[in-house]
């Protein structure tokens, strides 16, 4: 059976993903939460006509000349209560201070000279150093569309637009369910032969920083009716994601436990290293994700194609990490059949954004998931990328 393209499995997995409800959180608990709807403005911004910076308000056509100041106008002043700028006069006005009505323009401090109470002002142009009320954002257009993730700037919008409260989607919980009788805690003092279930950890720390909530759900032994039962339960949640188990050798149970437990299996294995032996299912109401069990096999399947579903759930407009070519410095070979996703750490030099990959790109090395920023991209049927060659490469921030 010919493995399954990795676009096309991302593309089947988003198509069975569901999208959740929306909930309503205060403004200081939205931070990279996912905006369930647009925000259209009902407040201009800025709400009248306002200086830019500290100067003279001024009539265009009244200078370059020497003119009365005749009031100074501070921020926080009442814009009902502003005396009008009399022709041949000036008012000395402070940074976001309302503009009085008659000025159309201010000229900043630093090329006047004051001279008691008059002020020496050159040219000006109307308009200049004055905030137009509505130039920013004008009352019932868009402020923040729905599906971006809610940044300080959009926290900004949000507060100006008097926003104490926003529709942002429910956060999905993920369970995870570790698979493997050589697994501990990583409290636990290792005896001969164990490991430390690292990726319980890793997945957790991806999930959250792709909107989640993650859900330990501890290790499972071994055994078909153990982990069926460990599956069936966790079907309450939104996601399931289990580590290991699911290759075809004799102890590995996941695949049956998955039919046992009622989760009916989309597809196995997709062309790709590390992480062929990834598969996808669906509950009732869940996605269940069966990752491969080296920590780095499990770290690529999740950027892959659980972290794009999650993102989905909460109706994000963007699902992918942003894609770019970068140069290999040292080329590589491979042979064709599977797109290979090699960790490397992408900076920039005077040719542009060049990718040091690591060394050690075995799918159980975790030194190289530690101080990387990009999985490099290398087709399924590429077989060689030259020295200073260009690949693409998925940025993932870290």
């Amino acid at each position: 059976m010919a493995l399954l393209a990795v676009a096309d499995a991302q593309q089947r997995i988003i198509a069975l993903t569901p999208r959740l409800a929306s909930e309503s959180v205060h403004l200081r608990d939205a931070r990279h939460r996912i905006n369930a709807a647009d925000i259209i403005a009902t407040r201009a911004l800025p709400s009248f006509d306002n200086s830019a910076m500290d100067g003279y308000a001024v009539r265009a056509s009244d200078v370059p000349a020497t003119l009365p100041v005749t009031a100074v106008i501070a921020a926080g002043a009442a814009v009902t209560q502003l005396p009008t700028l009399a022709p041949g006069t000036a008012m000395q006005i402070f940074t976001g201070a309302p503009l009085p009505p008659g000025a159309d323009a201010v000229i900043i401090v630093e090329d006047v000279t004051r001279r008691g109470d008059t002020v020496v002002l050159p040219a000006a142009r109307g308009g200049d150093n004055v905030r137009r009320c509505g130039e920013d954002i004008a009352v019932g257009e868009c402020a923040i569309t729905a599906g971006i993730k809610l940044g300080a700037g959009a926290l900004a919008m949000l507060a100006a637009q008097g926003c104490s409260t926003v529709q942002v989607a429910r956060r999905p919980r993920v369970a995870i369910i570790a698979t493997g009788d050589e697994l501990v805690d990583v409290d636990t003092p290792l005896q001969p032969g164990q490991i430390v279930d690292s990726s319980a950890h890793m997945l957790a720390a991806q999930i959250r920083e792709a909107g989640g909530e993650p859900h330990y759900l501890g290790v499972i032994a071994d055994e078909p009716t153990a982990m069926t039962r460990a599956l069936q339960q966790a079907l309450s949640f939104d996601v399931v994601l289990t580590t290991g188990g699911v290759s075809a050798g004799e102890r590995d149970y996941v695949r049956p436990a998955l039919a046992a437990a009622g989760i009916e299996l989309e597809f196995w294995k997709v062309a790709m290293k590390p992480g062929k032996p990834f598969a996808f299912g669906l509950g009732t109401s869940t996605l269940v994700f069966a990752l491969p069990g080296n920590p780095v096999s499990s770290l690529v399947a999740f950027e892959l194609f659980v972290r794009p579903a999650l993102l989905a759930m909460q109706g994000a407009a963007t699902l992918f990490r942003l894609k770019v070519p970068v140069r290999l410095p040292t080329g590589f070979e491979k042979s064709a059949g599977r797109a290979h996703f090699l960790r490397a750490h992408v900076g920039c030099d005077d040719r542009g954004l060049v990718a040091e990959v690591h060394h050690k790109q075995g799918s159980a090395m975790l030194s190289s998931i530690v101080n990387w920023n990009a999985l490099v991209e290398i087709p399924a049927d590429t077989t060689t990328i030259v020295a200073d060659g260009i690949a693409m490469a998925w940025l993932t921030g870290e």
